[in-house]
């Protein structure tokens, strides 16, 4: 018997006259017998992210030995061993900048990202893919910054970007407030932080409720596991708000300058794990498909907390630890970076759908601004994929490409998602040729 729903169904309540809406994931309702497709035989809709940080890692202690599968991760991106089979490393390539002015530190992410350098730059991947794939949705697209700034590296054009959101508070109100944002209405908008202390999830519960009824018992422990992680999620975006307790034995020092929010990377870690839950639920509720993620820009100011020296001071200042053979407070601000991008991969791992995960319909592009912060060069850029695109791309593989231009990975990735085009890039970053290797 037919209930009526979709999986663009969500969950609809009022606050001061805006509405509020809660998407659903995609229980078992929504699927095939199989759990592998949506009932009525699509395939379950693609996600692609984007995910960049600066400065990237010390070559020889990041790439992999072996070429192909079964490949170990340099010393460098040994966090990343727990998701290695969902991982595909690229190296050997580079950013061609032709007789064009080399910016420091922005004509690696052009070529990675937008496939030609300077004003030949052509849109993002995030939005030809969102062109592609996310017309559809609630958000064609989403930005975000963990650091603390509106820079992005999404472009609609050469020169025309797309601003990062700094705030997970201002998301969270993106994403559950009203379902559209009209600049020159007169209606009522929430505060996102009084929607974040009033919870979307009790201003929808009637609903919740009602929809309880119409689900067999795996949807209804898989909608109050979500409902749960969602409420976790709304409670750590409550901590955020609140005035920390004083402490008689804090003394303030001596007047220094205010800190960017975010530039202390404890910071830009805790921005970017509530970022991965938004991101996580809008993607599992088809609100959006596609995600622009900066950890930090080209020019990381992230730092250590009671620091003032830069992740981007170090590269230049530090000395090569002679035993290491690398810049160890480098390598550690690396490994920090590292991390959130396993993080990221994980929080999207742990949305279950149907015989599978969010992750597994996703890729997830990791990329950064060139191969050796120390000296500005841009060969051998690591560049990697995580995920699959529901079996689009093979991974666990190693693949070398060396000289060749670094805009290969990214047509690999829009073919795998279904991109129409056939080559991409511009002057000698232009290419035809994908890895054939991981595509499926």
């Amino acid at each position: 018997m037919s209930t009526g729903m979709t999986r663009r169904r969500v969950l609809r309540g009022m606050m001061g006259g805006a509405a509020v809406s809660v998407g659903l994931p995609l229980l078992d309702i929504f699927l095939n017998t199989n759990g592998n497709a949506l009932a009525g035989g699509a395939p379950l809709p693609l996600c692609f992210t984007s995910w960049f940080t600066g400065l990237g890692y010390a070559p020889g202690y990041w790439e992999p030995k072996v070429v192909g599968a079964g490949y170990e991760f340099g010393p460098h991106l040994r966090s990343m061993a727990p998701l290695r089979d969902k991982v595909n490393v690229f190296s050997g390539m580079k950013a061609y900048l032709d007789a064009h002015f080399a910016g420091a530190h922005g004509s690696g992410p052009q070529c990675i990202l937008q496939g030609g350098v300077a004003d030949n730059a052509l849109p993002s991947i995030d939005q030809i893919v969102a062109d592609a794939i996310g017309s559809r949705t609630r958000f064609r697209s989403i930005e975000v910054s963990c650091d603390g700034d509106q820079d992005s590296l999404s472009r609609r054009s050469a020169t025309a970007i797309n601003p990062s959101e700094p705030s997970p508070v201002n998301l969270y109100s993106r994403i559950f407030g009203p379902d559209f944002k009209d600049p020159n209405a007169a209606e009522f908008t929430p505060d996102p932080n009084v929607m974040v202390r009033r919870s979307a999830l009790s201003l929808v519960k009637d609903e919740r409720d009602h929809l309880a009824k119409q689900l067999g018992a795996s949807d209804t422990a898989r909608l109050d596991e979500y409902f749960t992680s969602l409420r976790e999620l709304e409670k750590r975006l409550e901590l955020e708000l609140q005035k920390p307790q004083p402490l008689a034995a804090c003394k303030i020092p001596g007047k220094n300058e205010e800190a960017t929010p975010g530039l202390v990377i404890d910071d830009a870690i805790v921005n970017h794990r509530l970022f991965a839950d938004l991101i996580a639920h809008a993607m599992a509720c088809g609100q959006t498909q596609v995600a622009s993620v900066k950890f930090s820009n080209s020019l990381s100011n992230l730092r250590k907390p009671g620091s003032q020296q830069t992740f981007h001071m170090y590269t230049h200042e530090e000395s090569i630890d002679p035993k290491a053979g690398y810049q160890v407070n480098v390598e550690w601000f690396s490994n920090q970076c590292t991390l959130a991008l396993v993080d990221f991969a994980r929080t999207l791992e742990k949305v279950k759908e149907g015989d599978g995960t969010l992750l597994d319909r996703s890729i997830v592009m990791y990329s950064t601004d060139g191969g050796y912060a120390r000296t500005h060069s841009t060969d051998n850029i690591p560049m990697m994929t995580i995920g699959s695109a529901s079996g689009r791309l093979k991974t666990g593989i190693h693949a070398q490409a060396v000289g060749d231009t670094a805009a290969r990975v990214g047509l690999t990735v829009m073919q795998a998602l279904g991109v129409p085009i056939g080559t991409w890039g511009t002057e000698s970053n232009r290419t035809a040729k994908t890895f054939t290797e991981v595509m499926a």
